[in-house]
């Protein structure tokens, strides 16, 4: 099949690997324009440029799909269907109808939950038990077309963003090469609508989402831990300072009665217990501004942490600029 493909991320790289692997004609590979990255802010190709590069394929990073000589461009190409993972650009109706068989979108959730921007994301931050990918035909809505398919996968109790993201790469760049084949055969079943109820929407992560609020259950802050992990970070305040959070577990032991949300109750042998709106929290792994991540027990010998001094929210130490800014990268869907 005559494919154009739009991405940016990983999740989308290896969904175009899968594409060429299983011998599809790719006329184009659209992705974001080349952004500013590392400590030396240099100019770096996304993961799909990587690989369509590292592929042959040819590239085109408009910076719009709006513009009147970028769908007249996509037009000549004549594509059978254009498949679409995380590539972070809306696609306006004019482009929605340039391919025979319109638009596929591989989406990281079980739509209709979690439409948007940070499936992932919200999906650990709202304890789902289970997550997946949707094969969906795309339309001017914001993921509301029909669904080709859907698989599911559980969320394990020590999930990350980062583990849940790697298992529905693998399982999204299978199933976007089964959904073209079905595409392909005369008198292929229907995608089907999508439920009207258990519409949820998965907005933009912004950094202050992942400051840690320890007035909140030690449960909550746990999830929004493994959410941000790898990207931006959960963090808090310690003296002072920026303290990212990479490992915690709730603790049965609740808080003693009166303990103020974010006290240090206790440092033992591998973790620090924190006292937190109901119960507390083990902090296991942190990480220092500028520092590298190390058990949390070394963190607290370091700085000289002891049982009463109070871990902050974290959001007076944020630059300004980073304190509004939007940190997640392109988000699969």
């Amino acid at each position: 099949m005559r494919l154009v493909f739009a991405g940016t991320p990983p999740f989308a790289a290896a969904a175009l690997a899968a594409l060429v692997d299983a011998g599809h004609d790719l006329a184009c590979v659209l992705t974001q324009p080349d952004r500013p990255s590392g400590r030396g802010m240099k100019l770096t190709a996304s993961a799909v440029k990587a690989m369509a590069l590292q592929r042959g394929l040819p590239v085109a990073q408009p910076p719009t799909l709006r513009d009147a000589a970028a769908q007249a461009a996509l037009a000549e190409l004549a594509p059978d269907a254009m498949v679409v993972a995380a590539y972070g650009l809306l696609l306006p109706p004019a482009v929605l109808a340039i391919p025979r068989l319109g638009c596929l979108n591989i989406h990281a959730s079980l739509l209709p939950r979690w439409r948007g921007a940070a499936p992932v994301q919200r999906a650990l931050l709202a304890g789902d038990a289970e997550s997946g990918i949707s094969i969906m035909q795309m339309d001017a809505g914001l993921d509301t077309g029909p669904v080709w398919s859907q698989r599911t996968l559980s969320i394990g109790a020590a999930e990350t963003s980062g583990s849940l993201l790697e298992r529905l790469t693998t399982l999204g760049a299978c199933m976007i090469v089964e959904a073209l084949a079905t595409l392909e055969q005369a008198g292929a079943a229907q995608p089907q609508p999508q439920p009207v109820d258990g519409v949820t929407y998965a907005h933009k992560i912004d950094k202050r989402d992942a400051a840690i609020d320890f007035s909140r259950p030690a449960i909550e802050i746990d999830r929004q831990v493994r959410a941000f992990d790898p990207v931006p970070g959960a963090f808090c305040e310690s003296g002072g300072a920026l303290l990212k959070v990479w490992k915690a577990v709730p603790d049965e032991e609740p808080a003693p009665a009166g303990a103020v949300p974010g006290t240090l109750l206790a440092v033992e042998a591998d973790s620090l217990r924190v006292a937190c709106g109901s119960g507390s929290l083990r902090l296991l792994e942190v990480q220092r501004a500028g520092g590298r991540r190390q058990p949390a027990v070394a963190h607290a010998q370091a700085a000289g942490l002891a049982p009463g001094a109070l871990f902050g929210a974290g959001l007076s130490v944020l630059a300004p600029a980073a304190a509004g800014a939007a940190t997640a990268p392109a988000s699969p869907g």
